[in-house]
């Protein structure tokens, strides 16, 4: 295959420049705070900064980490609500706004994260799977 004078084939576009500082704190921080919006801003930011900034990679992970477990907890209490809902005819099907509870000591988390993130100390929650290391 012939190219124009002076031009090779194309190049696939080079990766973003290294963060800043200040911006890999920036993006480890929102990806604490994106835990109020469950997993996919976690997922996201990890995806696109972990190779610009080392701090964004590790706290994109923790953050990611958590919000996976608390995926699972989701699927957990949703599953045996739903047994036990059946088993006691509704009765105990109420176990499934156990979910909002849930929701909320993940977003209080997930604000205190942030904090720590912004200020450029790492943060590990208190409970999470570590499945992606």
């Amino acid at each position: 295959m012939s190219y124009p004078t002076g031009q090779g084939p194309a190049q696939p576009p080079a990766a973003g420049a290294p963060l800043t500082p200040e911006q890999d704190r920036q993006w480890a921080s929102l990806a604490h705070l994106g835990g109020i919006l469950f997993f996919p801003p976690a997922l996201i930011i990890w995806l696109v900064f972990k190779d610009r900034g080392p701090f964004t990679d590790t706290e994109g992970k923790e953050a990611l980490n958590f919000q996976i477990t608390l995926l699972i907890g989701y699927v957990t209490i949703n599953l045996a609500a739903t047994v036990l809902g059946l088993v006691t005819f509704g009765l105990l099907s109420v176990l499934s706004s156990l979910g909002w509870v849930l929701w909320l000591l993940g977003s209080i988390f997930s604000v205190v994260a942030f904090f720590s993130a912004r200020e450029g100390r790492g943060y590990r929650y208190p409970f999470s799977l570590r499945l992606i290391s």
